[in-house]
C-alpha cells in the first residue's frame, strides 16, 4: 500500500470546555514502532483511538490503510485493526484458544485454518500449547496479556494499537513482554501505535516518540534526536527522566555495601 499507514489531519476532539485533542496532525508509515507518551490528560489514549473509531472526532480526518475511518462500518475497520489494552478484557466463559479465535471465526475462517492459527499464535506469544484449553482464570496476569497480544493479532493484521498493555504487570514480566513484543513487531512486519506512562519503555521499544500535552504534538521524533535537539523544558524533562532514575538507582546500590557495614 502507498501511502502512510495511519494519517491524522486537524483532528480535534472536546469534551465539554476541554480539548482533548487540539488540531493533532499526525502521518505514520508502515513497519514504525511509535510511542504516544505525555502526562495524564494530554490526549494520548483520545488520539489512539480517533484511529480505529473508538472516538470519534469533531474536526479533522483520520485515515487508516488508506481510507478515511468516517465513511468504515466500525467492526469491519476494527477487525483490521488489532488493539491490546491494560485490562486485556478475555472473555472469561471461554477458553484460551476461543478467546483467540474471536476475530477470525467472525470473518468466516474454517475450523482446520483457525486451530493452526491458535498453534501458531501461541507459539509466537512464548505460552505451551496446553494453555488453549484452560480458562483465563487459571493463568497468571503475565500469560493473560500474552493471550490478549495473541487475540490482537489472529486476523493477521498489519497494523496494532496498545494502550497501556504492560501496565498491570510486574516489572520482570513487563520487561520480559515489551521485549518479546517488539521482536513480534520487527518479525512480523508490523506498525505499531503504544500509549505508555513509562518513558524508559518508550526508549527502550519504539523507533518514534511523539509527545503530548493539552492534546497538540509538542515534539516528535527518534529518542536520541528529542533529546539532543529539543528545545522545550517539559520535553526535555520527560525524556530525560529515565536517566535520572538509573542514575538515582545506580547511586543507592553503590551505598548499599557502606550502609551495610
Amino acid at each position: 500500500m502507498a501511502g502512510p499507514v495511519i494519517e491524522l489531519s486537524g483532528v480535534e476532539k472536546r469534551y465539554g470546555a476541554h480539548a482533548a485533542l487540539a488540531g493533532v496532525d499526525l502521518s505514520i508509515e508502515a513497519g514504525v514502532f511509535t510511542a504516544l507518551v505525555g502526562g495524564s490528560g494530554s490526549g494520548k489514549t483520545t488520539l489512539l483511538k480517533t484511529i480505529n473509531r473508538l472516538v470519534a472526532p469533531d474536526a479533522g480526518t483520520v485515515r487508516v490503510l488508506g481510507a478515511d475511518v468516517a465513511g468504515a462500518e466500525p467492526h469491519v475497520l476494527r477487525r483490521k485493526i488489532g488493539y491490546v489494552f491494560q485490562e486485556v478484557g478475555l472473555f472469561p466463559h471461554l477458553t484460551v484458544a476461543e478467546n483467540i479465535a474471536v476475530t477470525p471465526k467472525l470473518l468466516g475462517w474454517d475450523k482446520r485454518r483457525i486451530d493452526a492459527r491458535v498453534a501458531n499464535l501461541l507459539g509466537l506469544v512464548d505460552l505451551p500449547l496446553d494453555v488453549a484449553g484452560r480458562a483465563p482464570a487459571a493463568l497468571s496476569g503475565g500469560q493473560r496479556q500474552r493471550v490478549g497480544v495473541a487475540r490482537a493479532l489472529a486476523a493477521e493484521p498489519k497494523l496494532m494499537l496498545m494502550d497501556e498493555p504492560f501496565g498491570a504487570l510486574d516489572p520482570l514480566t513487563r520487561d520480559a513482554l515489551g521485549t518479546d513484543y517488539r521482536s513480534l513487531h520487527e518479525r512480523l512486519g508490523l506498525t505499531t501505535v503504544m500509549v505508555t506512562h513509562d518513558m524508559a519503555e518508550a526508549v527502550l521499544l519504539a523507533d518514534r516518540i511523539v509527545v503530548l500535552r493539552d492534546g497538540a504534538i509538542v515534539a516528535d521524533g527518534a529518542p536520541g534526536e528529542l533529546l539532543a535537539h529539543t528545545g522545550d523544558a517539559g520535553v526535555r524533562d520527560l525524556l530525560e527522566a529515565p536517566r535520572r532514575q538509573a542514575e538515582r538507582l545506580r547511586a543507592k546500590l553503590a551505598a548499599a555495601p557502606e550502609a551495610a557495614s
